[in-house]
């Protein structure tokens, strides 16, 4: 009865709204319409399952993750995104479970953590963009679809008699809600815990008066009221928030060149895959123009400036090494330039804050920096001759496991950290790299900040370099730490790897992508959800689930 699981390779994250296929942006003044329409047959693997009641499956999500960030960049005029369906009595029915159920365990963590990555993105952009997204559930809004409700400000369910929400997924599937749904339940809404349970165990959910009541919405209108009441809602939002600006930038396409062993060549970024090694290094270059002269030289660059065009190539490198390469363990990270043209476009970002475009860089740039945080691979910096780990580029060297630095008796290889690693990017926790680095010191992160330009053995004992050898032991140190890396246990290096990263104080995103890490990826092997037997296994059939009922 078990569904064979199959890989996915994902050719290409990239799509535009003219190539969307399952949802529509419409534009009213400072409000922008998000609508799910999701074409059934238009799935990613289409003779494997059917995209039914607007359930979703990674090309779905592409496509509102790409909706996201081109709001932000090009309509900075919107201050209200509405997010609905198109088809009549269903808003989203959640993740396509026949998709969830044919594929490899590594693809489902992965879209679990890619599609969290999204909602997050759009409270980044409530938060910090003057974005305000609003969930206009005109029909039921299930599993999946409930948790991108969740991931709105506002939610409304249309009060019709029939529509609900609902989180489904322990008692029809023997699996967790994928993406924050528990977490956002307590932490964010503050739903009280004993309903909450109540709710996660009710597979039918809750109609608008008790979802109200219970505080799972914001609000219902009645099916004739509906429209007039949303857009009320809307425009509200919109009074409440200032235009960052009237016009934006263009999201032009990413160029990559692919190589031998598909190995992936941007302009400023360089993916070297080994294959059989199951290591890979990954290149940073640093500009080779100097930065734009201020803030309005900086939007007339647009995309194409140093610091987004940069971090725009890391993230789609990211990408495919997490969908495409899986049996890649460990990231080796290197960069190489000018140090002194990093700082200067760094200078130009950071000073510029009061700036739209600049401050949105830099939110863009923090959250590709949390995606390194959160990939599930060892990452490795390698600091030697020619390097430039200097300003954002050291904060990238933050999010490594361990950073190896050169010691050169001329001196010439160094660091510089800067207020790039002040706060400007600051990790799920809501914390800096350097103040999880150096947890409760404070006099550690500042005697860091304060450094300048240091070299190997200043970098070591300021603590924010793992070693330091000399260039007799430098070949042999990293080769054997390569080698040590590579042998131990990919599942043990995940869970020790996410522990340790994220020091100090959670906060609901990052329990979201801890207990992702910890417990989704335990449920998703476990018999009871994807056995012969298992719920997900059986989910559609009439035979029931058989549970092994000891708990462990």
């Amino acid at each position: 009865m078990a569904t064979h699981a199959k890989p996915q390779r994902i050719e290409s994250f990239q799509t535009h709204p003219n190539q969307y296929k399952h949802w529509r942006l419409e534009f009213d003044g400072g409000v922008a319409n998000l609508i799910m329409d999701i074409k059934e047959e238009n799935g990613m693997r289409p003779d494997d399952y059917v995209l039914k009641q607007n359930s979703y499956d990674m090309g779905v999500d592409m496509e509102l993750a790409d909706a996201t960030e081109r709001l932000r960049f090009e309509h900075p005029e919107v201050r209200a995104v509405v997010v609905t369906s198109a088809q009549p009595k269903v808003f989203c029915a959640g993740a396509n479970i026949k998709m969830l159920a044919s594929s490899e365990h590594g693809f489902k963590v992965n879209f679990c953590r890619f599609t969290n990555e999204t909602r997050c993105g759009m409270e980044d952009a409530t938060h910090n963009s003057g974005q305000v997204y609003i969930a206009a559930l005109n029909g039921t809004a299930a599993g999946g679809g409930y948790e991108l409700a969740l991931a709105c400000e506002k939610i409304y369910l249309i009060d019709d008699g029939a529509s609900v929400v609902s989180l489904p997924e322990v008692p029809l599937l023997g699996v967790l809600p994928g993406t924050g749904g528990l977490t956002r339940l307590v932490d964010k809404r503050t739903v009280r815990r004993d309903i909450a349970d109540v709710f996660c165990t009710k597979a039918e959910g809750w109609r608008a008066r008790d979802a109200l009541k219970f505080e799972l919405i914001d609000g219902s209108f009645a099916r004739s009221e509906w429209q007039t009441g949303i857009a009320k809602v809307a425009a509200e939002a919109v009074a409440a928030n200032p235009a960052r600006a009237t016009e934006g930038i263009t999201l032009h396409p990413i160029a990559v060149e692919i190589g031998e062993n598909e190995s992936r060549a941007y302009e400023h970024v360089k993916l070297n895959i080994d294959a059989d090694g199951r290591v890979c290094t990954l290149i940073i270059k640093a500009p080779t123009s100097p930065a734009p002269a201020n803030a309005a030289a900086l939007m007339a660059e647009g995309c194409k400036t140093w610091s987004m065009a940069t971090f725009r190539q890391l993230e789609d490198a990211i990408f495919h090494l997490r969908f495409n390469h899986p049996n890649v363990g460990l990231i080796l990270l290197k960069t190489e330039g000018d140090a002194g043209l990093v700082l200067a476009h760094d200078k130009l970002i950071q000073d510029n804050q009061d700036d739209w475009f600049a401050r949105e860089l830099a939110l863009y740039q923090s959250r590709v920096l949390r995606r390194c945080d959160n990939s599930a691979r060892s990452q490795f910096a390698l600091i030697d001759e020619g390097s430039c780990f200097v300003g954002s580029l050291f904060e990238l060297s933050l999010t490594s496991d361990r950073t190896y630095m050169l010691e050169d008796e001329d001196e010439e290889v160094t660091i510089q950290i800067s207020a790039a690693s002040g706060g400007i990017f600051p990790m799920s926790t809501g914390i800096t790299r350097l103040a999880a680095r150096f947890p409760r010191n404070d006099d550690k992160v500042q005697a860091a900040l304060e450094a300048g330009a240091v070299a190997g053995p200043d970098a070591f004992d300021l603590g924010v370099v793992t070693m330091a050898p000399d260039d007799i032991d430098w070949d042999d140190e990293i080769r054997i730490a390569v080698e040590e890396r590579l042998s131990l246990s990919p599942d043990a290096l995940t869970g020790m790897e996410q522990n340790l990263r994220f020091v100090g104080a959670e906060n609901c995103d990052s329990k979201i992508f801890g207990r992702l890490t910890a417990w989704q990826n335990w449920i998703f092997q476990r018999p009871n959800a994807v056995g012969d037997d298992g719920a997900l296994t059986l989910y559609g059939h009439p035979t029931r689930p058989k549970f092994d009922f000891r708990r462990t």
